[in-house]
């Protein structure tokens, strides 16, 4: 049967969202509300990035082995599970432990997913259709991540007052949680197509041949002219906002004691979850109309300081420490819109960097890097908060900013790239 891509692009690019934003930002919600210091929050969150980091590294096995179809459905069963999982350990004595260890294993099955579903998509859709739905794709991962830090958010904090019991609440959230992901991967199971590329690999056989190329691919990625600064940008250029983002929740929870906000969890999830995220995505699409008009060399550097200086937000907002949800949600909300502005200029730097007769395996390898450098600032960024307060952590974010400008004033971008061409 052909079926309409629109039966399954959407859920299957929302399924995909899901289980990342699960891992990233629900888990550092469901600690602090369990009161677990913001040093472990920051420390052991911040290792799950690891799987996006080596993703790379494991992504011929899906080449290998099996067809892409077959693995989408498998790892969406998979992460079902570990979302009852979840659901099970919230309740135990050694909730942080088991958790986190289910968390583990749901991020390698998220990182797997990912490929998987990716690769999916560019063969069961020619080349036309593959343009013609990025833009839907991208919509619905977006959708996940508002749904999931803004609606699940909100419904813990709305479960927790009613039952008076912030077990009880996460407990119930993640076993909806899992429902809905069996759900999804039922439909998938039955709706994704069986296109004609979508063939099983070559097996072991074959195996030392294609591991060979792909470690060639990966070593051709290296070979690169200026791929030290190269490496320095992705490292560094998000480098304030790693440490920013792991440590936004707790601060908008906190009490007012402790330095932070002091807001309801359902409060989080209006003002973070929906009016940011919602910002976020704007900011992301303006900052591709942008590039689009002027290209990336022009409009890089506006985009930078979009990107850095409105982490003064959270400087203000620690410093006065406002009341009304409306002043803080209008604060995230310039906050985030200024990063969704930003972060587009990564990502075409990142389209940049991979050009090339390999350009899908060398993305991914700067994906992983963009992985890593997200991942190792914000390990200590708990610690450091936890010894400085917010205040002076808030003011380290900002003079953090400066090894990202370093890095950005290095980097060499062809003029007029991701220009559209006059016509």
């Amino acid at each position: 049967m052909n079926r309409s891509p629109w039966a399954w692009i959407p859920t299957l690019y929302f399924a995909q969202g899901i289980p990342y934003v699960v891992v990233m930002t629900l888990s550092v919600v469901l600690y602090k509300n369990l009161g677990i210091s913001n040093t472990d929050i920051a420390l052991y969150t911040s290792w799950l990035y690891l799987p996006w980091v080596i993703k790379p590294l494991w992504s011929p096995l899906a080449e290998l082995f099996g067809t892409k179809r077959s693995w989408v459905a498998v790892l969406q069963f998979f992460v079902g599970a570990a979302l009852a999982g979840v659901a099970l350990t919230i309740p135990t004595d050694h909730v942080f432990q088991l958790s986190l260890a289910v968390f583990w294993l749901m991020a390698f099955a998220s990182a797997s997913h990912d490929i998987a579903a990716d690769g999916y998509y560019m063969l069961a859709l020619p080349q036309h259709q593959q343009a013609a739905f990025v833009g839907v794709r991208s919509t619905f991962y977006r959708l996940a991540n508002i749904g999931g830090q803004g609606g699940l958010v909100y419904l813990a904090g709305e479960l927790t007052e009613r039952t008076g019991s912030v077990v009880k609440a996460w407990t119930v959230v993640f076993w909806l949680l899992a429902c809905l992901f069996v759900l999804l991967a039922l439909w998938h199971a039955v709706v994704l197509p069986r296109p004609a590329a979508d063939v099983r690999g070559p097996g072991r056989g074959a195996a030392r041949g294609l591991l060979a190329d792909f470690f060639a691919v990966f070593a051709s990625f290296f070979r690169k002219p200026g791929i030290a600064v190269t490496l320095g940008f992705l490292l560094l250029y998000r480098f304030p906002e790693a440490q920013l983002l792991k440590l936004a929740s707790p601060f908008l929870l906190d009490p007012v004691d402790k330095g932070g906000l002091g807001l309801t969890t359902k409060a989080v999830g209006i003002a973070y979850g929906t009016v940011g995220l919602t910002a976020l995505t704007l900011g992301g699409l303006f900052g591709g109309w942008v590039i689009s008009r002027f290209g990336l060399k022009r409009a890089l550097w506006p985009l930078v300081l979009a990107m850095h200086v409105p982490n003064v937000a959270f400087l203000l907002l620690a410093m006065t420490h406002p009341t009304s949800l409306a002043v803080i949600s209008s604060a995230l909300a310039v906050e985030q819109f200024g990063y969704g502005l930003g972060f587009t200029a990564y990502l075409m730097y990142m389209i940049h960097v991979a050009d090339g007769p390999q350009k899908t395996a060398h993305y991914a390898i700067c994906t992983g890097f963009m992985a890593l450098g997200m991942m190792i600032p914000g390990m200590w960024s708990g610690w450091l908060q936890d010894h400085i307060g917010y205040v002076p952590f808030f003011a380290w974010v900002l003079v953090a900013t400066l090894p990202s400008f370093a890095m950005a004033a290095l980097i060499k971008v062809p003029d007029n790239f991701g220009k559209k061409a006059d016509t």
